[in-house]
């Protein structure tokens, strides 16, 4: 069950990492859909639920499913270690780079780093 908590200010949905598998853009749907329900501006995802065919770029998912929260205007975090997946993939590494230079979505490591970029935010 994914609950609402407050870092510097900033409402924030917090994704179990046990839940469902995001694999589609339904499941950021979803996800987008419960956030506003909860008045959440950002959603945070632990990168066990990803669906190994996120990380692979050419697959396209990783780009719809980031299209989807830029459209509803909720931020995303993909949150845990993705080494191996960008050790994989230049391409990735790059992608990776470029969201967290942004204010919409980044990948993070830990909860410590999203509590620093969150102070930030506003």
């Amino acid at each position: 069950m994914s609950t609402l908590e407050t870092i510097h200010d900033v409402p924030v949905l917090m994704c179990p990492a046990d839940g469902a598998p995001i694999a589609a853009e339904a499941d950021a749907l979803d996800l987008i859909g419960n956030a506003s329900y909860a008045g959440a501006e950002w959603v945070v995802i632990p990168v066990e639920r990803f669906d190994d065919s996120f990380f692979r770029l050419r697959t396209r998912l990783a780009g719809d499913i980031i299209q989807k929260f830029v459209q509803y205007r909720v931020g995303l975090v993909v949150l845990g270690d993705i080494s191996r997946h960008v050790q994989a993939s230049e391409a990735l590494r790059d992608f990776v780079r470029e969201c967290n230079r942004g204010r919409q979505t980044w990948f993070l490591s830990d909860a410590e780093e999203l509590r620093e970029r969150l102070e930030g935010a506003r």
